[in-house]
């Protein structure tokens, strides 16, 4: 039996590493070699250009202007994220009554639980529409009639270039929230009763239990959190192409890279220089998740 231990687990991993290769890997070879062609999408053929759609692309002014708002959005969407999940995980769970030597929740914990977690069922689209209502410029918008109360003017929350992207982000942070308080919760749930115990013989509060316990011992999960709300963050594509004006306007001031991918793949036919885009980004990705593992790393904390 144990002698055909080993083929047998091959057996198993064969057809998930076969899947793997052809429908993952696969496309990726494809998208670096059609980078290296003038391919249009709707010919046979394509003739090889090296790097020239990698030069073009450095010296594209709106690839830089999807760059940047790249940036913006890797600095807040996941820092006010997870700042806020964490907020709303700790008074969920730790911040209640202490009974019994023990600590819970705000009352109706359970509840709230839910409503924060109710933007997950929605598709992102689903969401951008419902958004499209809360933003609109005039005060049938939900926003713009709250204003309108107070007699303020209408704010063009999709159409102003110093809005725009921030109004986009507070979409993501907003369907974002519900699903990592749900995971801090959960690691929450797991660190020890008793650590909370001993914090509150020796007199702790409720901000230094948090910082001297709870959020030392989640420093795996905010760092889980941190990198897969990067990578959303550098794709990004539908939630803009559902709210953003012109697709990432106006004046490209909400767009992102898979708008310039898809703009030119699906609109100028450009496949080759819309995969070049691809491969850039993909480069991003790997890039800002290697460096937040590598500037987060640490040891093992045991408890």
């Amino acid at each position: 039996m144990r002698h055909g231990k080993y083929p047998f687990i091959a057996g198993f991993l064969a057809a998930p590493a076969i899947l793997y290769l052809v429908f993952v890997i696969g496309p990726y070879a494809q998208a670096f070699q059609i980078a290296l062609t003038n391919w249009r999408g709707v010919t046979a053929h394509a003739d090889y250009v090296g790097l020239e759609n990698f030069s073009r692309i450095f010296q594209d002014d709106l690839f830089w202007k999807a760059m940047r708002n790249h940036g913006e959005m890797l600095l807040a969407v996941p820092l006010l994220t997870i700042v806020l999940a964490l907020f709303f995980a700790f008074l969920l769970n730790v911040a209640g009554k202490r009974r019994a030597g023990s600590s819970s929740g705000l009352p109706g914990s359970g509840f709230y639980r839910v409503v924060f977690f109710f933007p997950q069922v929605l598709s992102i689209a689903v969401v951008g529409v419902l958004f499209q209502v809360v933003y609109r410029p005039d005060e049938s918008g939900v926003l713009n009639g709250i204003l309108g109360w107070f007699g303020a003017e209408p704010v063009g929350f999709l159409t102003e270039p110093g809005v725009a992207l921030w109004a986009i982000m507070g979409v993501m942070i907003w369907s974002g929230v519900g699903f990592y308080l749900v995971l801090f919760s959960a690691g929450m749930a797991s660190i020890p009763k008793e650590l909370y115990e001993a914090a509150e013989l020796e007199g702790a509060g409720r901000v230094r239990v948090f910082f001297s316990i709870t959020l030392p011992l989640l420093r795996n999960t905010v760092q889980v959190a941190w990198v897969y709300l990067g990578i959303g963050v550098l794709d990004g594509f539908a939630l803009v192409q559902v709210l953003s004006v012109n697709n990432g306007g106006p004046d490209g001031a909400t767009t992102v890279v898979g708008m310039q991918v898809w703009q030119n793949a699906f609109a100028y036919y450009k496949f080759g220089y819309a995969s070049a885009m691809g491969v850039v980004l993909f480069f991003v990705v790997m890039s800002v998740t290697a460096l937040t593992l590598r500037l987060t790393r640490r040891e093992q904390l045991e408890y």
